[in-house]
């Protein structure tokens, strides 16, 4: 009726099961809501648009942005534009 003598078996293993649990719980809310784009191969479509986060931002922007604030000059601005767009598919 009682196990005879069982009980210990349960009061160490029920503490280990919460723990389990818990640790599951928390790994998959984790899991879900981490943020997909973080740059680790996985997430992300070829606009650079992100589920759960702003827009990234393609690399002439991110050119344009850094010329408008004056940490490059013109030549290097020029220069840059250039470079990235050898490398662009389709019509030059």
């Amino acid at each position: 009726m009682y196990w005879n003598g069982g009980g210990w078996a349960w009061m160490t293993f029920m503490p280990l099961l919460w723990i389990v649990l818990i640790g599951l719980v928390v790994w998959a809310v984790f899991r879900l809501t981490r943020h997909q784009g973080d740059g680790r191969g996985g997430g992300g479509t070829a606009q650079g648009w992100t589920p759960g986060g702003p827009p990234r931002e393609t690399p002439e922007e991110i050119l344009d942005r850094r010329f408008a604030a004056g940490e490059i000059d013109a030549g290097a601005y020029r220069d840059a534009r250039e470079h990235l767009a050898s490398y662009r598919p389709g019509p030059k």
